[in-house]
């Protein structure tokens, strides 16, 4: 099967079981799940960085005080 065969058969399956009503609505709310999860993973890795930095100065703070 082809990419698009199967697009349309998860349509299809998921007109039958949520109904045709319900499919917008299911769709809007994984939207806001997706940029709810793009936004924490962004939050995450800025924290990272951070964490790396404070690190990092923390490691050069050691080596100028045992020279």
């Amino acid at each position: 099967m082809q990419g698009t065969e199967i697009i349309i058969i998860v349509i299809v399956i998921g007109v039958l079981i949520f109904g045709a009503k319900k499919i917008p609505e299911l769709a809007k709310t994984f939207g806001k799940a997706k940029g709810e999860f793009e936004k924490g993973k962004i939050e995450g890795e800025q924290e990272l960085k951070e964490f790396k930095g404070e690190i990092d100065e923390s490691n050069k703070d050691k080596k100028i005080k045992s020279d």
